[in-house]
């Protein structure tokens, strides 16, 4: 009887902290309204790069070294109401990439990471920089993230 009660609450204590880590993951903020409009599109974009290249790290780790070959392998979308994400990996390392679905009203239609923002938002209070591609179709980098 002890056996079963010590069971139950550590798989209750299981399910709490996997509910808290994924609860923390897919809480974002939304950028400020008073930034300009391809600040605000990167920020969004930036924020969703940032939380995927995590869980695809996440991913690696937890599978021995070997990376997700698609989102469908880690359980996530590719598609979102607002968003189309690609994932491909380079020598192991996932790049992903974040397009807006309907760019019409944008001023920066897609951005792309790699492991290397992780490592820079912890060097930078949050910060790291992605490629962002404009509606011309040239890209450049902007430092997105939470400023601390």
């Amino acid at each position: 009887m002890r056996r079963a009660a010590a069971g139950r609450l550590l798989a209750l204590m299981l399910l709490a902290a996997c509910a808290a880590k994924e609860s923390s993951r897919s809480r974002r903020s939304e950028p400020a309204a008073d930034l300009p409009p391809d600040r605000r599109d990167a920020e969004l974009l930036g924020q969703e790069v940032f939380e995927l290249v995590d869980r695809a790290i996440d991913y690696r780790g937890s599978h021995q070294g070997r990376p997700a070959a698609s989102f469908r392998q880690m359980g996530i979308d590719s598609l979102t109401p607002t968003t189309a994400r690609s994932l491909v990996n380079l020598a192991r390392e996932p790049v992903i990439t974040v397009t807006f679905r309907r760019a019409a009203s944008r001023e920066i239609t897609s951005c792309r990471g790699d492991s290397q923002i992780l490592e820079e938002a912890t060097l930078n209070g949050g910060r790291f920089t992605v490629m962002c591609t404009s509606v011309s179709g040239s890209q450049r980098p902007m430092q997105v993230g939470a400023d601390r």
